[in-house]
């Protein structure tokens, strides 16, 4: 029996060895976003055999102690939503990239805490004997919730080796570990070219109108407006401008609104899920009727993929006229509900897109700040949709990529999405 054990201890593998490196790293948002880099200290973990033979196949394991960055105060991060990805640089008697993968599991990250990535692991097949160390190199999170995206982190400074196998010559079956999927790529937000003009449709052009009570004219086109917004987002103020038009068919002494965002055209930087964004304005009247009009449109009814134009239907809603006379209309207050975030655009200056003749209808807007609707509510719409709120400037584009409000968080990087325009 004694024999028996000392041949197995003969045989035992040499055990594993672990140690800890600490560098400089930069973590980079998508481009989308215009945020400026987060810096850190990433503090990792690499466990590898001490000593192996040619011919081996190993198996590493990157364990984080400390990500770059803190989860910061915009959301709470659900459980198994963050994956890390990354690169462990191999040297000395062998060079290679060995590809490193963390499963898809965290705890819940709340705001203002550290990030709690998964441990890595990889395979590299040994070819040569002497020293390869093993030093980490960037790596990516990925965050599948509301919707997926990526931050890349790279080291700022040399990095230290932190684990060192010692390699024999001679055959050997060393570890056979699971092979570890590729990464995802990181979505890239894609122009997809000039916006296309709406058509006019019937009825006077230019914002005035003579058939809003009796001339027999029903429908009636506005004039477009280049309006410039004061955006209040959850992670900041941000200033903003678009062309907006607001057209108007006549419903017995109600007139039915459709309010168009004229912008240049924006491909979805990443998957969007259905049924996560919701605009709606204020529209002022003015001139004989006072108040406001509330339209709306529904939120976006099927999933949008990475790279795919996002289409944008109309906001819609009813006007009812308390007052008779020459009665304008300006766009007003923007709101957009995005993954339960509400970014809020107030126009610094208005501009009248319509000129409606009203007659005063019961219950009707006239007041001074009195909603207006088919019934003294808010109007809605099954044809209207997602606000178009962007700008044939790339700055523009930018800024209005926050109006949107969608926000998601990861190592402190915040990725912000854009809606753009259909053609029409």
């Amino acid at each position: 029996m004694l024999g028996g054990a000392g041949i197995l201890l003969g045989v035992a593998a040499v055990p594993a060895q672990a140690a800890e490196v600490s560098y400089r790293t930069e973590c980079i948002p998508p481009a989308i976003s215009g945020l400026p880099a987060v810096e850190g200290t990433t503090k990792v973990e690499i466990t590898a055999p001490a000593e192996a033979k040619v011919g081996d196949e190993v198996t590493v394991t990157w364990k984080f102690t400390q990500a770059a960055s803190k989860n910061p105060d915009v959301l709470d991060l659900d459980a198994n939503t963050v994956k890390p990805t990354g690169t462990l640089k191999a040297g000395g008697a062998q060079t290679a990239d060995i590809a490193m993968e963390g499963s898809r599991t965290n705890p819940a990250i709340p705001k203002n805490s550290d990030m709690k990535l998964s441990d890595m692991t990889g395979r590299l097949k040994l070819t040569t004997a002497g020293d390869v160390t093993l030093t980490p190199d960037g790596y990516d999170i990925n965050v599948s919730k509301p919707i997926s995206t990526d931050t890349k982190c790279t080291p700022k400074e040399a990095v230290n080796p932190s684990a060192t196998i010692k390699v024999t010559s001679g055959g050997g079956t060393g570890g056979t570990p699971t092979p570890t999927p590729p990464s995802t790529p990181t979505p890239t937000p894609t122009p997809s070219g000039s916006a296309t003009p709406s058509p006019s449709g019937s009825g006077t052009g230019g914002g005035s109108d003579t058939g809003g009570s009796g001339s027999g004219q029903t429908d009636f086109t506005g004039k477009e407006v280049s309006v410039p917004y004061a955006c209040k987002t959850p992670i900041g103020d941000k200033n903003a401008t678009s062309a907006v038009q607001i057209d108007a068919r006549k419903n017995g002494g109600s007139f039915d609104l459709t309010v168009q965002f004229k912008a240049s055209v924006m491909d979805s930087p990443a998957d969007i899920p259905a049924d996560s964004v919701k605009p709606s304005m204020e529209v002022v009247l003015g001139g004989a009727d006072k108040g406001t009009v509330h339209v709306e449109g529904p939120t976006n009814s099927a999933p949008i993929k990475s790279g795919d134009p996002i289409e944008i239907p109309d906001l819609t809603g009813t006007y009812k006229p308390g007052a008779t006379g020459s009665s304008t209309l300006s766009p007003g207050v923007l709101t957009v509900m995005a993954l339960g975030t509400t970014t809020t655009c107030t126009p610094t200056t208005s501009e009248v897109s319509l000129t409606l003749d009203t007659s005063e209808q019961a219950s009707g807007a006239s007041g001074g700040g009195s909603t207006s609707s088919g019934s003294g509510s808010a109007g809605t719409s099954s044809s209207g949709g997602l606000a178009e709120t962007g700008s044939d400037s790339h700055s523009a584009l930018e800024a209005l990529a926050l109006v949107a409000g969608t926000v998601i968080l990861l190592g402190g990087a915040v990725f912000t999405f854009m809606p753009g325009r259909r053609s029409r």
